[in-house]
């Protein structure tokens, strides 16, 4: 059986790009892969949090985990810190690889926006995703297609290392990367990446936003002034977004909605996006409310913990004694 690891920072409430990109793989893949889930808060420290709001986001993430259907029976789901082998191997990672290599990730380039001083986690980042992923011999890394140069620089580190220490020091991971055309796309401006960190709240729908948000969010959804209703996201890139965020949540085609709908115009078919949306995230958010406050949260979360920690331990004595480290 094939492991797989991925997870996700606990910055803010989980929107629909990172659940239909990312979070609703993690549900298929569970029943058979041997699936390990993190919240990867060491991440989140590379710009400044509030301690308390971080906590609580910590726990927001692990509910949201266990409400879309992700079983701690059948996956380990765990919070990054408490498993000190991510912090270790990420350093010994760094050693590994090369300052130009990170100077040209694309994220890295965005969010220093050419500032010429930045905090070195944002550098970093790269190698620390890396060293999650090595720690557990992971076969398949389940992501956005936004994170493909990352899993490839994930690679590149385990083979440059495997070269140096033998083929036996790393499992070479490979990308699952959600279906072209799949992306979601920020509701006011659909050539962005739908994002948490938009400051327009309409840009965006949460998994845990209340009905009558989603409704206003999707109506004002911008579009175009043809009128027309048809899948192509170079000259109809709004249309196009809404059109997949459908098909993800119908579970039908782009071209099969489009055969058989009868919409007179962009509000019907955002009308219908609506009702569909509100319907499938209803009981997301019913299933958070019971699982968040829960005594079973924490005590899910360190059983993951012991459990990761037993599986990450047996990598580091491997990487230990392959660089030498120790007497």
């Amino acid at each position: 059986m094939k492991r797989v690891f991925s997870g996700v920072q606990p910055t803010g409430n989980i929107h629909l790009g990172n659940y239909l990109g990312a979070l609703k793989q993690f549900v298929e893949l569970q029943d058979d892969h041997e699936c390990i889930y993190c919240i990867v808060d060491e991440h989140a420290i590379t710009v400044p949090q509030d301690p308390e709001e971080l906590r609580k986001h910590i726990l927001d993430v692990a509910a949201l985990y266990m409400a879309i259907g992700i079983d701690p029976k059948k996956s380990i789901i765990f919070v990054q810190s408490a498993v000190s082998g991510h912090a270790e191997l990420g350093w010994i990672l760094c050693c590994s690889s090369y300052t130009g290599e990170l100077y040209r990730m694309t994220q890295f380039k965005a969010k220093s926006g050419g500032k010429e001083s930045v905090g070195t986690g944002l550098l970093t980042y790269p190698v620390l995703m890396a060293a999650d992923i090595l720690l557990y011999d992971t076969d398949v890394v389940p992501v956005g297609n936004d994170q493909k140069q990352h899993i490839e620089l994930c690679r590149d580190i385990a083979i440059r290392v495997n070269h140096r220490f033998g083929e036996d020091t790393f499992v070479v991971p490979d990308g699952r990367f959600m279906k072209a055309g799949a992306r979601v796309m920020a509701l006011d401006d659909p050539t962005q990446k739908m994002s948490k960190s938009a400051l327009n709240e309409h840009s965006r729908i949460s998994l845990l936003d209340q009905d009558s948000k989603i409704k206003k969010s999707i109506m004002r959804a911008t579009t175009d002034s043809d009128g027309e209703i048809r899948f192509d996201p170079e000259n109809k890139p709004g249309v196009s977004n809404l059109l997949n965020i459908y098909s993800a949540f119908s579970g039908r085609s782009v071209e099969e909605i489009l055969a058989d709908q009868n919409w007179r115009g962009y509000g019907d078919l955002k009308k219908e996006l609506v009702a569909l949306t509100q319907e499938a995230l209803r009981p997301i958010k019913q299933n958070y409310d019971e699982i968040r406050e829960s005594d079973e949260l924490k005590a899910v979360l360190r059983d993951g913990a012991e459990r990761a920690n037993a599986i990450a331990e047996k990598t580091m004595k491997r990487v230990r004694d392959k660089f030498g480290l120790g007497f």
